[in-house]
């Protein structure tokens, strides 16, 4: 039931923050009619199939406004957007308390896969053996049911929105202990197909159609876009734009928050592998 909550929570933020933002009922096309010029975003990577699909639908209908896109990391992008060198910033994960002046616009929800290599063997774990293995507790394979491998943990860098949020929900800030600490969502995903032993953490998003890996159980439950929405999934993430709070953005920046959170980009959202709000 907390997790459904938390779900419903931020669909409810979502909403208040279509009504600030004057949300648009019909698309770029009544939306954004006019506009011209850049809007450069800044972040996460798990976020690339979402901002891309977001981006091209936008700029098939305005023409004369390009979106750029530099896949740096959530923490980055909170960086760039506070400091004033992009006009988006995109996360993956919630803000920190230190990280005012900014606000965040929830434009889908996100599952955190849990993959193993295609021979590991085990198909489902608890969210408790989750936290184990990665905290070094649980060093091998056959400790789950699987084969007599010692167990290799992929993660992200510090600073990585799908690391924070893994963290949050896992209690293992700071204290994940990793064979490998990867830059990107598709590295760790590469690292886990090569590695008979291994275990990582990927965006939803990103995990369908890859070879040599699949994603497990947690608690009984599969990450799904069903099972993200309604709560059951445990361990899930917002997708967040990041604006500032207080000053105004450009005609063509705010022309795009309002089509990224109006249900004409709920297609393009599911489509990018990622959950929308509606």
């Amino acid at each position: 039931m907390k997790r459904v909550g938390i779900a419903k929570t931020l669909i409810g933020l979502a909403a208040a923050s279509a009504l600030a933002f004057g949300l648009a009922s019909c698309g770029t096309s009544d939306s954004a009619s006019g506009v011209s010029g850049t809007v450069s975003t800044n972040g996460s990577t798990s976020m690339e199939k979402v901002i891309g699909s977001l981006s091209e639908a936008f700029m098939a209908d305005n023409p004369s406004v390009k979106i750029t896109y530099d896949a740096t990391g959530s923490g980055t992008g909170i960086e760039s957007v506070s400091q004033g060198s992009c006009d988006i910033g995109l996360s993956s994960r919630a803000l920190k308390d230190k990280e005012t002046g900014l606000r965040p616009i929830t434009i889908a929800l996100d599952g955190i896969a849990i993959v193993v290599n295609q021979s590991c063997g085990v198909r489902s774990l608890t969210l408790q053996q989750v936290t184990d293995i990665f905290t070094g507790k649980i060093r091998n394979w056959s400790e789950v049911g699987g084969k007599d491998l010692e167990i290799a943990c992929i993660g992200r860098e510090s600073g990585s929105g799908t690391r924070d949020g893994f963290e949050s929900v896992t209690k293992t800030s700071d204290q994940c202990v990793l064979t490998q600490e990867l830059t990107s969502t598709g590295a760790v995903m590469t690292a886990v197909a090569s590695s008979p032993n291994a275990i990582g953490y990927a965006s939803l998003s990103s995990v369908e159609g890859q070879k040599g890996i699949y994603s497990l159980d947690v608690d009984g439950v599969a990450c799904s876009e069903k099972t993200v929405l309604d709560g059951t999934y445990p361990i899930q993430r917002p997708l967040n734009l990041i604006v500032p709070e207080d000053s105004k953005l450009s005609d063509e920046a705010q022309a795009f928050v309002d089509f990224a959170i109006s249900p004409a980009a709920a297609d393009l959202i599911r489509t990018a592998g990622a959950v929308p709000l509606a």
